[in-house]
């Protein structure tokens, strides 16, 4: 078991473009950015849980997600999904890891389509 205090995991954008490319179903793909910069700038299969809205979504995140399943969270630069991985593991999420550099790092390393902001 892993206690609250250890470093997150993570994993760098073209690492985890990696880990997408090989085809796993099982993986768990959480965005943690506002409505208007998903509307922006998206990966696919990402489920979209805006930190302004925690108040609305974290009650029925951790029944709604499965807690054991291999999970990655995103956003802008890697800040905002640092903090949501410390609460996911808060509640009991056992396999997190951040993206490092966020969606800033994909659009400049991975794929040059995705618009930057």
């Amino acid at each position: 078991m892993h206690s609250h205090s250890d470093p997150i995991p993570s994993i760098s954008v073209t690492e985890f473009a990696h880990r997408v490319a090989m085809g796993d179903a099982g993986l768990q793909l959480i965005d943690v950015r506002e409505p208007d910069e998903v509307a922006i700038a998206s990966l696919p299969n990402f489920k979209i849980y805006p930190l302004s809205q925690f108040a609305q979504w974290s009650a029925i995140l951790p029944t709604t997600l499965q807690l054991d399943a291999e999970t990655y969270v995103l956003c802008h630069h890697g800040m905002r999904s640092a903090q949501m991985c410390q609460w996911l593991r808060s509640q009991g999420f056992t396999n997190v890891t951040n993206i490092k550099g966020g969606i800033e790092a994909y659009a400049t390393s991975v794929d040059g389509a995705i618009a930057r902001y």
